[in-house]
């Protein structure tokens, strides 16, 4: 005569994750765009300086690379939320979207 055991999971079940399939998505959007080193090294300056906020024209010469390069890169930070600018006259000041910031705190703690 055979007995049968009963089935007993081999793991408990996952908790709930924090994260949905979109948040997640735009979250590793945000990852990728700060993977590279320049860009990690503007937002430290930006969110060092007293006001929170830079002139695209200071990071030139603080980081030894060309206009457009800096350009580009605050380009991409914009577009990936990271970053809002406003123009005063002919030259445009970037700051850090706290929020965004925040939301990468929170992911990682």
């Amino acid at each position: 005569m055979k007995f049968s055991k009963p089935m007993v999971p081999c793991c408990p079940p996952l908790l709930a994750g924090r994260l949905t399939p979109d948040q997640a998505v735009q979250l590793a959007t945000i990852f990728r765009v700060l993977g590279e080193p320049a860009r990690l090294q503007m937002l430290s300056l930006i969110a060092a300086q007293p006001h929170l906020e830079v002139c695209a024209c200071e990071l030139v010469e603080t980081l030894g690379l060309s206009q457009p390069t800096v350009s580009h890169h605050l380009k991409v930070m914009y577009e990936a939320g990271l970053l809002a600018k406003e123009r005063r006259g002919t030259w445009i000041y970037y700051r850090i979207v706290q929020e965004q910031l925040a939301a990468l705190r929170d992911v990682l703690s």
